[in-house]
């Protein structure tokens, strides 16, 4: 037994001496393919809606309010998913967001919010933790799907149209300051403070 692991420990420390450089390369480079593959389908999971309602704190919540809004049921037929508004579509965005993700995990082992009282208590600070996200990153996720270049204001109603073309000329609001409460129910703000 002592014998073989030692060969096979001499085979890890020093594999050029058994294996040509070209075998070495090529099996390094369907490794990083098989590795990159599995990463990035363990990622595209994670961005599905089934992941995301698996826990039942999150389907009996979150996504149930979701169905009562514009984003679930329209007239053009798009439905936003849970991914679309919480997770931008880029490479990098997405990798950080998914590494602040990691907090929601440890939340969900812990029963922070598995109870429909325990989430309504947490509902306003993670409404603000979302808000203060978006507000950071100027709406990212949903400039994915909306973009101010491609709104036709005549088309909008008095009130949205005015405050969009302000937006547009300002450039200091984002999406979210006008627009919480859009996907999921306004938390109680009263006796809260804002803080952006």
């Amino acid at each position: 037994m002592k014998a073989w692991l030692r060969r096979y420990w001499d085979l890890l420390r020093k594999p050029s001496l058994h294996f040509s450089l070209g075998f070495l390369t090529l099996g390094g480079f369907i490794a990083g393919i098989i590795f990159w593959g599995g990463f990035n389908t363990a990622m595209e999971v994670t961005n599905t809606e089934p992941f995301c309602i698996a826990c039942h704190e999150m389907q009996s919540n979150p996504y149930d309010e979701l169905q009562g809004t514009i984003h679930w049921s329209n007239r053009s037929g798009v439905r936003a998913t849970c991914s679309d508004c919480h997770v931008p579509h880029g490479w990098t965005h997405k990798i950080a967001r998914k590494m602040q993700a990691s907090k929601e995990v440890w939340g969900w082992i812990f029963g922070t919010i598995n109870t429909e009282e325990k989430f309504e208590a947490k509902r306003l600070e993670l409404a603000q933790r979302e808000w203060n996200r978006l507000k950071a990153n100027d709406s990212l996720e949903c400039r994915n799907c909306h973009e101010f270049e491609s709104m036709d204001l005549t088309l909008q109603d008095q009130r949205a149209s005015r405050a969009h073309s302000t937006s547009l000329a300002s450039g200091d609001k984002t999406c979210i300051d006008c627009h919480k409460g859009i996907a999921h129910e306004m938390p109680d703000l009263s006796g809260a403070s804002l803080v952006h």
